[in-house]
């Protein structure tokens, strides 16, 4: 199994190309949980993309639910990133399989969702620092779960 990059509702074309420009890079999955704030074909996912979304591993998913029937029958476990999360996303042990959770640009996961993963996490900020940019946030965790699982 290979680890997985979900996107729960993304907004905004160009960090999601960056994201899946990333992950065909390192050989991740990228999950994208609809409806999308933007068309999937637009021009600045494209842009952002490059010549790597035809390269990228990707799956849409209808909703919440189809995402979680589908990841139920495979057994994974949800790891959601999160400014409401108490736990460091450095002190937690990842698994090849996991399917790291990012939410939408403009409010995150619904709290039905945040509730219903396996593992919350934050990436700690100093105090007043709002959040971190979605591309940049899944880059960091990312390369984090990489380092721990390619040891």
């Amino acid at each position: 199994m290979t680890l997985h990059i979900a996107l729960y509702q993304p907004d905004i074309p160009g960090n999601t190309g960056t994201i899946v420009r990333m992950a065909a890079c390192l050989g991740i999955h990228v999950d994208i949980i609809e409806p999308a704030g933007f068309d999937l074909s637009d021009r600045n996912l494209k842009r952002s993309g490059m010549d790597y979304l035809e390269l990228a591993a990707l799956t849409r998913h209808l909703d919440w639910s189809h995402f979680e029937h589908w990841r139920k029958s495979e057994g994974r476990r949800t790891v959601l990133l999160s400014t409401k999360a108490a736990s460091n996303y450095t002190d937690f042990q990842f698994q090849p399989d996991d399917i790291l959770l990012f939410g939408r640009e403009s409010s995150g996961v619904p709290d039905d969702v945040h509730d219903s993963v396996d593992a919350r996490l934050i990436i700690p900020m100093v105090a007043g620092a709002r959040s971190l940019n979605l591309a940049l946030s899944a880059a960091m965790v990312t390369g984090e779960a990489i380092r721990q699982i390619r040891k």
